[in-house]
């Protein structure tokens, strides 16, 4: 558990491919909804052999950003159109060099797979997710960013406590996460945690480019207690998918065990809201995003 965390188990959904008023209930109510058997067992591994590809694809650069320790970084403020890399803390050594082989270093690949890895680009806009989407009334979203994020035995490190509408804002606030499990995902390995109902909360902090826009900063804005002993655990199995309201408090624990925990996170906006140029996630070699379907994937 976190802290005095509750044990209680979320309500959870078998996905038959189709949003039912109790699911949408479940959304509004708790700010999350657990869809078991979302993906199926190919797909998942589809994704993770193309992982696979990529990592074997990445050059370990001699200075390798470490996830948590990115904010001033360049390498990070660049990659909202790109393909990057990201270490793990535990990761590198005193002087900032990798201590193991990549592909048991690395925190986290992103931010725009959906748009430039075809096989992450039709999965994301696949069936499954343009009914979801349509379901929970996200009609004209458009995606934004794709993550793998990877918890390596032993090393893996905490998320901690924090709100997706924190770091991608429209104005007024649409962001919305889709967390897949492509490994289990248990309170052992580093599952997700959240707080039922937080998004009812307010906004706490804000993340983006200041001044020139070549710097990135944390602001504070809400001081209001976060009651993180009600949250609850998100256990996974493979192929589970997790919906974050953009303004539920979510965290992950440490991965101390032995087993890897991998999982793809894509993050969602309005497109016909406005999408401040303060965002650090900008794409000028990209362009606008599209939405879900198979009309906008690229082509291949």
């Amino acid at each position: 558990m976190v802290g005095g965390a509750s044990s209680a188990s979320p309500e959870r959904f078998d996905w038959t491919g189709t949003v039912t008023d109790a699911m949408r209930a479940a959304y509004e109510r708790d700010g999350f909804l657990v869809l078991d058997g979302f993906a199926d067992p190919d797909a998942c591994a589809a994704l993770s052999e193309r992982v696979d590809g990529l990592i074997a694809e990445a050059a370990a650069p001699d200075s390798p950003t470490v996830f948590g320790d990115h904010a001033g970084d360049r390498y990070f403020l660049e990659s909202g159109d790109k393909i990057r890399v990201f270490f793990e803390p535990d990761a590198v050594d005193a002087v900032g060099r990798p201590n193991r082989p990549i592909e048991q270093a690395l925190n986290k690949i992103g931010h725009a797979m959906h748009d430039l890895d075809p096989v992450f680009d039709r999965f994301c806009r696949g069936e499954n997710f343009r009914a979801l989407s349509q379901g929970l009334g996200l009609e004209t979203s458009v995606l934004l960013q794709s993550m793998v994020i990877f918890k390596q035995p032993g090393v893996g490190a905490e998320v901690g406590w924090h709100q997706d509408a924190t770091f991608l804002r429209t104005q007024p606030h649409s962001v919305t996460g889709y967390w897949l499990a492509l490994e289990e995902a248990s309170v052992e390995n580093g599952c997700l945690y959240a707080i039922p109902g937080g998004h009812k909360g307010p906004l706490r902090q804000w993340f983006g480019r200041a001044g020139d826009h070549d710097a990135l900063e944390m602001r504070d804005l809400d001081d209001t207690t976060l009651n993180a002993d009600a949250a609850v655990p998100l256990e996974a199995a493979t192929g589970t998918l997790v919906v974050l309201h953009g303004f539920l408090p979510h965290m992950s624990t440490p991965n101390r065990s032995d087993r890897s925990r991998r999982a793809m996170t894509l993050h969602t906006v309005d497109g016909g809201l406005p999408y401040p140029s303060d965002n650090w996630l900008q794409r000028p070699g990209l362009g606008a995003p599209r939405g879900f379907g198979p009309e906008a994937a690229a082509a291949s």
